[in-house]
């Protein structure tokens, strides 16, 4: 049967609550059938000491969904080759399954650079892209204002970030609330972030 998926990218080094409030919005308040996770590899020619291994945070973003019928977790890009860009990832997918249409999920920060991205026109020609509020600096290009293919879903507006997790970590504070306990237990049990 058919599918329409988002997908959903990200690092996720921690994945949070913010991240599963988001994906779990957009399934449920869009014309979406599933979120795919779709995590980032490392990019071997960036220097990242922060960046945990690819199937630590591909474990993460599993053990976060498992209980979320309609979001589901990829490594999908590990496949690929890098540096990857999304315009190859959605062909790629869209080859491997040609029964399901696929559709992004991005940002309003990002629809702000996403002009600057690979390809976008082609991204706009065969695929939809579903935005969700973010505050950030700068503006959106006039060009994608009323966009037939950008639909914009109003989402809560989290303003929790990875980086955030990762500091309070390292400075010994309790940030049990912004992630699942599954992930939190992963995280103490293999004593990620504390020496970053």
């Amino acid at each position: 049967m058919s599918k329409n998926i988002g997908l959903y990218f990200g690092t996720f080094n921690p994945i949070h609550v913010g991240h599963l409030i988001i994906a779990n919005h957009m399934v449920e308040n869009s014309d979406l059938d599933e979120i795919w996770m779709m995590v980032t590899p490392h990019n071997p020619f960036k220097k990242k000491n922060s960046l945990l291994d690819n199937y630590h945070r591909l474990e993460m973003v599993y053990l976060a969904t498992k209980d979320y019928d309609k979001i589901k977790p990829s490594d999908f890009e590990f496949k690929l080759s890098q540096p990857n860009y999304t315009i190859t990832t959605l062909i790629q997918l869209t080859e491997k399954y040609p029964d399901n249409k696929f559709s992004l999920i991005m940002g309003e920060d990002n629809l702000k650079s996403f002009h600057r991205w690979k390809n976008y026109e082609a991204i706009l020609d065969d695929y939809q892209v579903y935005v969700y509020p973010r505050i950030s600096e700068g503006v959106i290009e006039t060009r994608f204002h009323n966009h037939p293919k950008i639909i914009r879903v109003e989402a809560p507006v989290v303003q929790i970030s990875s980086t955030m997790i990762r500091s309070g970590i390292k400075e010994q504070k309790s940030i049990r609330p912004l992630i699942s306990d599954a992930v939190w237990r992963y995280i103490d049990e293999m004593n990620f972030y504390k020496k970053l």
